[in-house]
């Protein structure tokens, strides 16, 4: 077979050649591959008995650790007397499962599926909304913005088996829009807020979706609970209500504290259609009990006023970062922030040195991000103290300080 077939979307070969060394530094520099355990909120001690402070999570409300959801996982348990059915949910499921996706549809005003994983959601649904099911069995092309999570943007090859695939160059809608006038269908595959920071052109899709009726797949993930009038997120505020030309999907294991992946519908037709056809979405491994109970948990915070002032205390904590460092995000509410370090072996170097005194981060580094962008990222969360964060902040300025110092000698 003719070599020039593969490697249209992906080159694991290519990729691992170039990203394992740096892979192999972070292990052996202690900041990947880490057994931890808690030993307070966002304070863990791992396997080389460092006590390390967690500046890489994802749990922006800090609700990981609230003692609700704690006991409402254990509830769960209980009250479904087991952890899970072991059978494909389309063909039977708790009880439990669909009362929970009945209270996530009435929080979000949204026709809810819950989901093993958002990557899980991603999977089953990308490849049949390629298919046409979901655009009048009009097989869309499929735009994947470039800077999509990997969660989504690993499935352009199983969407490419059933329609073109493209992918765009980040939030630019002049080429979405010349794209759509070709077009008779267009479905853009993006995030609402990106695991490395910045935001979705909103205001101008929902343009090119009234316009040109551009169908529209967004992950928030990094917005949901975290942002948005009861913890909406921060598209589903943007629409007054969801109609078929949109899903969005989202984690339920960040911010909103439990665990597994949520799908937001704008029809029943489309969710019956991921149960009858959306392969990991309705497998075997559905939710299990803790998992739901802990959810069910979560609501309930979520309709109090204590997720207003856990949202307001997060962005408190943002502002405090962004007057002690300033990044390219600065300003942004989200809670990403990005160290530019340009090479790998500064991040992990950065990154090994801010893990030795206490500071658990991220070196990011290809294929995570482009090649000579790698940086080290750093999370936000509500749960932590301002005295936290001005210590972590003076320990960060002062090793960047050493290594340009390093640098110039």
């Amino acid at each position: 077979m003719d070599s020039s077939s593969f490697n249209k979307f992906t080159n694991y070969k290519k990729i691992i050649q170039l990203a394992d060394n740096d892979w192999q530094t972070a292990k052996s520099g202690r900041i990947c591959e880490l057994n931890v355990s808690v030993d307070s909120n966002n304070l863990l001690t791992d396997q080389y008995g460092r006590n390390i402070y967690h500046f890489c999570t994802t749990s922006y409300l800090g609700l990981d650790y609230h003692k609700e959801i704690l006991k409402g996982a254990i509830c769960g348990i209980q009250n479904a007397g087991t952890l899970r059915i072991a059978n494909s949910k389309n063909r039977c499921k708790l009880a439990i499962l669909d009362q929970y996706e009945t209270e996530l549809s009435e929080l979000f005003s949204a026709i809810c599926l819950s989901t093993l994983s958002c990557s899980a959601a991603s999977s089953g649904i990308l490849p049949l909304l390629a298919s046409g099911v979901f655009t009048d069995n009009t097989p869309p092309v499929m735009v994947f913005d470039k800077k999509s999570h990997y969660s989504m943007s690993h499935l352009k090859a199983s969407c490419a088996d059933e329609t073109e695939v493209i992918t765009a160059p980040h939030n630019d809608i002049s080429f979405l829009e010349d794209l759509c006038k070709k077009h008779k269908k267009i479905a853009y595959v993006a995030d609402g807020i990106y695991s490395m920071g910045g935001v979705a052109d909103l205001e101008n899709l929902l343009y090119l979706k009234s316009r040109y009726g551009l169908f529209l797949y967004l992950d928030d993930s990094h917005a949901l609970s975290a942002v948005g009038e009861g913890g909406r997120g921060y598209v589903r505020p943007r629409l007054s209500q969801l109609d078929d030309q949109i899903i969005i999907v989202a984690s339920l294991g960040k911010s909103f504290g439990a665990s597994g992946g949520l799908v937001m519908f704008g029809s029943e037709r489309q969710k019956k259609l991921i149960y009858r056809y959306g392969g990991p979405n309705n497998w075997s491994q559905s939710l299990n009990s803790a998992a739901i109970g802990a959810g069910l948990a979560s609501i309930k915070i979520h309709k109090t006023d204590e997720l207003a002032t856990l949202q307001k205390t997060l962005q408190a904590n943002i502002k405090l970062f962004d007057s002690l460092i300033k990044t390219e995000q600065s300003g942004a509410n989200t809670a990403i922030r990005l160290i530019t370090c340009g090479d790998a072996k500064t991040a992990n170097t950065l990154a090994i040195k801010l893990a030795n005194n206490g500071f658990f981060t991220s070196a990011v580094f290809f294929p995570v991000v482009p090649r000579g962008k790698a940086a080290i990222r750093i999370t936000l969360r509500a749960d932590m103290s301002h005295s936290l964060i001005r210590l972590f902040c003076t320990k960060l300025t002062d090793l960047m300080k050493q290594h340009i110092e390093t640098d110039n000698h």
